[in-house]
């Protein structure tokens, strides 16, 4: 089932000058093996405008809540091939140059004037929008702030246009912004808070900072999900040993930089790589050849053999359950105030990482989804039922496609109920309690502290 809406057609590069393009066009979906196809859905270059399911529901149903956790836009690499020159992207924002959005330059305009939003901490002292003519590393490229442009957008159209979630008159009570310490973060947060409600007062933003990038405030002492990352860590390695072709290419691109090939594979070349790809760049060249499409392949194709493998084994799932608690109960508390009548964190955006949202899909049990794009999102719909006030539902989308059942509290659920959503209290239930019997505890501190049988 491939969860995520496609567009195969492709902008030409960010760069004005003519470049080698490594990308084909493809017209059909290919088997869901192929790496180039995976990594353009990987890559999410805008082009056509998204269909999506957000917002959908019988007419005598009204929605009360919206908590949305995004992974940040397109980034320049966090790791640099050794001895290679970096890909030459320029992370100015100019609205004359492709991809761009409508309200690029109103965005930008608006950005600069944010100095009277409450930025927890070390947040004051990030850029409100990137602004490096050749990128530093990590760094939201234009490209990821378009990105989360259209998505504040599409959810702007769904919630704020149909379904009336904010007034006009909406006040900074009704909104609850968190974001890790990375400017990527916090950018993308901004570009879609800033089509989401556009031209908002700067005074009625109070941004929270998150240090732990899997969302865990106060609740980050968890000895066994520590544990099972570490054993998830060991079946990474041996799947990764065991492939004599991914060998063979760290060995040739080992030799094309000239380094050996233990220091080639440490710098993460995937991570580089995609980002020439996704930018349309041509790959590294050195006087001993060049890094080619077949290279990225096998290593891509690699990547999709472990996320395969990685499903298949509990190492990661036992992980993801401890790793997302926290978040998870914070996101269910809010859900059971605002159904018992409370008007406050109606809009909730947790701007994060793919490390955020991939334990949060496999904690869930959509197991379905792919690995989170760039600028992917992730939505919780809560919904009241008009002919009987005092139930609710949730609906849970993953890039606009509807993923409610495919959860593991309600899959079974589907199969008697006529109406297209879960009660609330399956997920309740789910994050309060069955989330622990794996572990055979019944608290979030008892299964973080004993080991699982």
């Amino acid at each position: 089932v491939h969860l995520i809406p496609v567009n195969p057609v492709r902008e030409d590069g960010l760069n004005p000058k003519s470049r080698k393009r490594i990308m084909p066009d493809l017209l059909t979906e290919p088997p869901a093996i192929d790496p180039v196809y995976e990594a353009q859905v990987y890559c999410n270059v805008p082009s056509i405008a998204e269909r999506s399911m957000e917002g959908h529901a019988p007419h005598y149903f009204k929605l009360v809540s919206v908590q949305v956790l995004i992974r940040h836009g397109d980034r320049y690499p966090l790791y640099a091939i050794p001895k290679t020159k970096r890909p030459d992207i320029d992370c100015m924002l100019v609205p004359s140059r492709k991809p761009s959005h409508p309200q690029l330059e109103a965005f930008i305009k608006h950005m600069s004037k944010g100095s009277a939003a409450q930025m927890d901490g070390s947040l004051s002292s990030l850029p409100h929008f990137p602004s490096h003519s050749l990128c530093e590393m990590g760094e939201l490229t234009q490209t990821g702030v378009v990105q989360h442009l259209r998505n504040g957008q599409l959810l702007r159209e769904i919630y704020i246009n149909k379904h009336k979630l904010l007034p006009s008159d909406w006040t900074a009570k009704q909104l609850y912004l968190e974001t890790t310490g990375k400017s990527r973060t916090l950018q993308s947060a901004l570009a879609l808070l800033y089509t989401f409600l556009p031209d908002f007062d700067w005074k009625k933003i109070n941004m929270r900072h998150q240090w732990s990038t899997i969302f865990c405030s106060g609740s980050c002492d968890c000895p066994m999900r520590n544990h099972y990352l570490e054993e998830e860590q060991h079946r990474q390695y041996s799947l990764r040993v065991k492939n004599s072709n991914l060998e063979k290419i760290y060995v040739d691109m080992a030799k094309i930089v000239g380094i050996p090939t233990r220091q080639l594979r440490a710098s993460n070349p995937i991570d580089s790589l995609l980002c020439y790809f996704c930018h349309n760049v041509s790959f590294p060249c050195t006087k001993a050849g060049c890094i080619g499409m077949e290279h990225f392949k096998v290593i891509k194709r690699h990547q999709l053999e472990d996320e395969r493998e990685r499903q298949e084994k509990k190492l990661y799932f036992l992980y993801a359950l401890l790793a997302t608690h926290p978040l998870l109960n914070q996101t269910v508390n809010r859900l059971q105030r605002i159904a018992e009548g409370k008007k406050e964190e109606v809009f909730v955006l947790y701007s994060a990482h793919d490390v955020t949202l991939s334990p949060v899909l496999s904690a869930l049990g959509i197991t379905e989804a792919r690995f989170p794009r760039f600028a992917a999102r992730l939505v919780f719909e809560l919904w009241q039922d008009g002919k009987r006030p005092k139930e609710h539902f949730i609906r849970i989308l993953y890039n606009g496609a509807d993923v409610t059942f495919q959860t593991s509290f309600c899959k079974d659920h589907y199969k008697r109920s006529s109406k297209p959503m879960c009660p609330l209290e399956k997920l309740v239930n789910f994050v309060k309690r069955d989330m622990f019997l794996i572990f055979n505890s019944t608290s979030y501190y008892d299964a973080c502290h004993r080991r699982a049988l």
